[in-house]
């Protein structure tokens, strides 16, 4: 979510990935390409169960590719709350308890707000970057775009959660798929964009949804409702100061 939060954290070069396919490169610009130099965006979090559903309004800001805070907007009862990012480190604010909770790097795979998504998911942490070796394994023209599969594995001292990663990138750089597998070869969820649209100049997976391989009736759908890059942020804005008490 920057997906949301998600994420999306540096700037977006505009090199075609047709002419020359360098998967590592590929996964960068894909990552820099939702984030831009900086961020403001306008979204929805929807947590579905067989049982219930639960849609939760979020306005969020990121700046380069270590700051961002997501402000929860509605329902009433959690407004105010927020989740501050800054490079590795989590801070959570729950307004009932008016306290600023640091999450311990133990807690950052536990689920966020109660959704399919991880504390690290929301993070986007560069860490595939650096700590995977990538290799383009497929490419496939559809509806006139290119998709590239790109898979990752994690290098034999990385200390990392995942036994490998599938990302599937459009030519246009929209992340369309994200495949997360455990060290024993099996897939344990999958995030999809189920739709692109234009916005803040570019175009950017409107409609992500984040689902379980083993509870593919339980899924988080996150929409992003606008957003604008390259903006202009206060100074303040990504502090704790603002995390508990909103000037932005």
């Amino acid at each position: 979510m920057r997906f949301l939060i998600l994420i999306f954290f540096l700037s977006w070069t505009c090199t075609s990935p047709a002419q020359s396919v360098d998967p590592r490169q590929l996964v960068q610009d894909s990552m820099d390409h939702w984030r831009g130099l900086s961020s403001e965006a306008e979204m929805s979090m929807t947590i579905h169960r067989p049982e219930w559903e639960r849609t939760i309004t979020m306005h969020s800001w990121s700046q380069g590719d270590k700051l961002s805070l997501v402000r929860v907007i509605e329902p009433k009862k959690d407004a105010g709350g927020g989740t501050l990012l800054n490079d590795s480190n989590m801070w959570i604010f729950t307004p009932k308890i008016n306290r600023i909770i640091k999450v311990p790097s133990s807690m950052m795979s536990q689920s966020w707000m109660g959704s399919d998504f991880s504390n690290k998911d929301i993070a986007r942490s560069t860490e595939i970057i650096d700590q995977y070796d990538h290799e383009l394994t497929a490419q496939e023209e559809i509806g006139g775009h290119m998709f590239y599969t790109i898979t990752s594995i994690p290098h034999v001292d990385a200390a990392v959660v995942w036994g490998k990663e599938v990302l599937i990138i459009r030519d246009d750089f929209v992340l369309m798929e994200q495949q997360f597998w455990d060290q024993d070869g099996e897939l344990v969820k999958s995030m999809k964009t189920l739709e692109v649209k234009e916005m803040g100049g570019r175009a950017v997976g409107s409609i992500m949804r984040m689902t379980q391989a083993d509870e593919p009736e339980e899924w988080t759908e996150v929409i992003t409702r606008s957003i604008q890059f390259n903006v202009d942020l206060p100074a303040n804005t990504l502090t704790l100061s603002n995390l508990r008490n909103p000037r932005q």
